[in-house]
């Protein structure tokens, strides 16, 4: 069996090979045609792995994202995709020999966070990845829609309850757009690419994701309105798309970098007529919305599950890269047993900066790599992981503090599918 890497002229093969382990076809079209998903592939980041004697037999490969770290950090992560292995050849050492090929290539390349996310949850836990952002599914019936009035003083920005139905509505002191899909990429894009700089857990979208219309909608090419919001002075700011059958009103995303704008957003959807439900499919934990409604038991929460895991590939460089919140000092036993590594640091926080060596001290938490990716972004607090039997506090107060350390200004998420 060979690992190797891919050349343009392996395009055809590598498409050809993905497809079968996921019962896929290569040429079926998205909707509307054109936009499929895998045509954003960086091919000069992708492995095959092929038999003695020349058949192709598994594939993985990587995108180039940035991922925003908690502080508004940006630092340069692989997404890990396009992994398979065909069903003539499982429980061979295949994956294995592919996933470990590809971090030492990421290392290589001088990349210290690698994310991915999962179609099969206990697949990648051995491989060091953490699932580190979580999403849900908001449903609200429409006759239970209506949005309480705000009840601090001073939120003057804040839309008032049922502001913005029809097909276009006002909302604070800016308006509500609706536009096809196929008319405002440009507007997508940048209010997208604003909005992630701002969002802890977010990926970037690079233009060719965009250009190429790959992945899910709104960037693939399936039909969809959008509501776009925009200021007082007419720039946008905010959009949420979605479609409309059989009497529910399907969100694919809702991108807003201020809460005002999400909620004047939101209550335009709420609004729209010929509604019985409004399903938003992915929300953060923790998101306001069953607070803003009149009814707060209206808002039914399912498909609640991780979505974006992250492994760290140099631990020094990846905790020095997020920002912090608090100060402190942390002894981290860190082991990482899918590359037969083990290390101890000292993190030491100051002033929103991190510094992190390595350390003869006692430690503080002893956890597996996979845990430090999961706590990593501040969607996972290392006290569950505690509780959980999968890190080990080595004295009572360590839980704690590492809870304060590793929090975020708000719970990452992650909407960009790959």
């Amino acid at each position: 069996m060979e690992i190797r890497a891919t050349t343009d002229e392996d395009l055809d093969v590598f498409v050809k090979t993905l497809h079968v382990p996921f019962g896929l076809h290569p040429d079926t079209p998205n909707e509307d045609g054109g936009g499929l998903w895998w045509s954003a592939i960086e091919i000069d980041r992708a492995l095959l792995a092929v038999t003695d004697d020349g058949r192709p037999v598994g594939t993985a490969a990587a995108y180039t994202f940035e991922l925003t770290l908690p502080g508004g950090m940006l630092a340069p992560a692989a997404g890990v995709t396009a992994v398979g292995v065909a069903p003539t050849h499982r429980r061979r050492g295949v994956l294995t020999s592919m996933m470990r090929r590809q971090l030492t290539d990421l290392r290589a390349r001088g990349e210290f966070l690698s994310v991915l996310l999962a179609s099969e949850a206990p697949i990648y836990g051995r491989f060091g990845y953490g699932p580190a952002t979580y999403t849900g599914r908001i449903t609200v019936p429409r006759h239970q829609g209506a949005l309480a009035a705000p009840r601090a003083r001073g939120r003057a920005d804040a839309p008032a309850p049922g502001s913005g139905t029809g097909a276009d509505g006002g909302s604070g002191s800016g308006s509500v757009e609706v536009m096809p899909r196929s008319e405002c990429g440009e507007i997508l894009e940048a209010v997208y690419d604003r909005y992630r700089r701002t969002q802890p857990g977010a990926l970037s979208r690079p233009h060719r994701w965009w250009a190429l219309r790959a992945g899910q909608p709104p960037i693939a090419p399936a039909r969809r309105y959008v509501a776009v919001h925009r200021d007082a002075d007419g720039v946008p700011d905010g959009y949420a798309s979605y479609a409309l059958s059989d009497g529910t009103l399907t969100v694919d995303e809702t991108i807003a970098a201020e809460d005002a704008v999400t909620t004047a957003l939101v209550g335009f959807l709420l609004g729209h007529d010929l509604v019985t439900e409004v399903a938003f499919k992915h929300f953060p934990p923790g998101h306001p919305l069953r607070w803003q409604l009149a009814d707060f038991t209206a808002a039914k929460v399912s498909n609640d599950s991780e979505w974006l895991w992250v492994r760290l590939l140099d631990v020094p460089r990846a905790l020095t890269a997020r920002g912090w919140f608090s100060d402190g000092e942390l002894v981290l036993d860190i082991d990482d047993p899918f590359l037969g590594e083990h290390g101890r640091y000292l993190l030491t926080v100051r002033d929103g900066k991190a510094e992190c060596a390595p350390t003869d001290r006692e430690p503080d938490l002893s956890l597996d790599v996979r845990d430090l990716g999961a706590i990593y972004l501040g969607g996972t607090t290392p006290s569950t992981l505690v509780r959980a039997g999968h890190i080990r506090a080595h004295r009572p107060e360590a839980a704690l503090l590492a809870d304060v350390l590793f929090r975020a200004e708000r719970a990452p998420h992650c909407l960009h599918w790959f």
